[in-house]
C-alpha cells in the first residue's frame, strides 16, 4: 500500500509541473487605441513585412517577432511560432 502511495505521489508531482520548461517567448495581442491596422502611426516601432502580406508587420528593429493586424488590435508572436519553421526562414527581413 505504501509503494501505491508513493507511486501516486510521484506522478501528481510529474504530470503537476512541465520536464523541461520552455524557453520561447509566447504570443500576445496588443490593442492599437483608436488607431486601426491602416492608421498605425509612426511611434508605434511596427515595419509592413511585404506588400503580398497585408496587415503583417515586424515588431521592433529586428526580424523576430510578427504581428498580424486585425482591425485595432495586433497578434505579435515570433515568427517561428507564427508561420512555423519550415516557412518562417523565407519570409522577407527589412530591418530598415
Amino acid at each position: 500500500m505504501k509503494m501505491v502511495s508513493v507511486l501516486l505521489l510521484l506522478l501528481s508531482t510529474l504530470l503537476g509541473t512541465p520536464a523541461v520548461p520552455s524557453q520561447r517567448p509566447s504570443c500576445y495581442k496588443r490593442a492599437l487605441k483608436e488607431h486601426s491596422c491602416h492608421t498605425i502611426p509612426e511611434g508605434q516601432d511596427l515595419r509592413h513585412v511585404d506588400d503580398a502580406l497585408q496587415d503583417h508587420f515586424w515588431e521592433g528593429t529586428g526580424c523576430e517577432v510578427i504581428c498580424y493586424c486585425n482591425l485595432n488590435e495586433l497578434l505579435c508572436c515570433p515568427k517561428d511560432i507564427f508561420f512555423g519553421p519550415k516557412i518562417s526562414f523565407v519570409i522577407p527581413c527589412n530591418s530598415q
